[in-house]
């Protein structure tokens, strides 16, 4: 809870509200899956050293209802959500300034999650991921399994940071396209975490050209080196 923005589980559901100055939700989220331990049973390698490492888990699929006012209008939202949970005492490995990852949940029923770790010349210090089908089975990615390139970027008017908003994302399962359905969602948390990053809504393109799913695609270390 945050002032009177809260979050808070009940059983198998969540319940989230928020209230500010022009928008305000109230939305239901219900568990569909089991819960998704990504890495090895819930410990997911972050570097080549055993203790960079995060415990991480996954609540893709949640099925999600509620309401949502926006200048005085109230509209009935349904849809499809994520939930992440992952802590560290140890995250970055030296020489990584930020990250790119995607959280995408299929239309299919399947879960998609594939990360890298990046250097100030934007190579690849670490990745990662997994897909778990819509009948449970899951693939966790091998060092090296995955690849982001970036196709078009977007430069903040706030913090003058260049993101890339469209990429090509080679996976064990499949080449996706991922892009954001608005370019300007950069977060700007200085005053509370001391980042700016970039998080927000985009959508999963296959091979084929199929939109194929949707979720959210989250960038670290664009405008200035994260330290964790």
């Amino acid at each position: 809870k945050l002032r009177d923005w809260s979050l808070r589980a009940e059983g198998k559901k969540y319940i989230a509200e928020l209230h500010a100055s022009t928008f305000a939700f109230k939305l239901q989220f219900e568990e569909t899956q089991p819960v998704l331990l990504q890495g090895n049973k819930g410990l997911s390698r972050k570097g080549p050293q055993e203790q960079q490492a995060s415990y991480y888990y996954s609540q893709p699929q949640l099925a999600t209802h509620g309401s949502l006012q926006v200048n005085g209008q109230s509209f009935e939202v349904a849809g499809r959500a994520w939930l992440d949970h992952e802590w560290s005492e140890e995250l970055l490995p030296p020489g990584a300034v930020g990250w790119d990852w995607i959280g995408m949940n299929l239309n299919d029923g399947s879960a998609l999650t594939a990360f890298r770790l990046r250097d100030n010349n934007g190579n690849a210090v670490w990745d990662g991921g997994s897909l778990r089908s819509a009948n449970g089975e899951l693939y966790t990615f091998n060092r090296g399994d995955v690849i982001f390139k970036p196709v078009r970027r977007w430069k903040s008017p706030l913090s003058q940071a260049n993101y890339p908003v469209e990429w090509t994302v080679r996976t064990p399962a499949d080449f996706y396209t991922v892009r954001a359905v608005i370019d300007n969602q950069e977060l700007d948390s200085r005053v509370s975490t001391g980042a700016i990053y970039w998080e927000g809504l985009s959508e999963l393109i296959d091979s084929n050209g199929n939109q194929v799913g949707s979720g959210y695609l989250e960038m670290t270390g664009y405008a200035q080196p994260l330290r964790l």
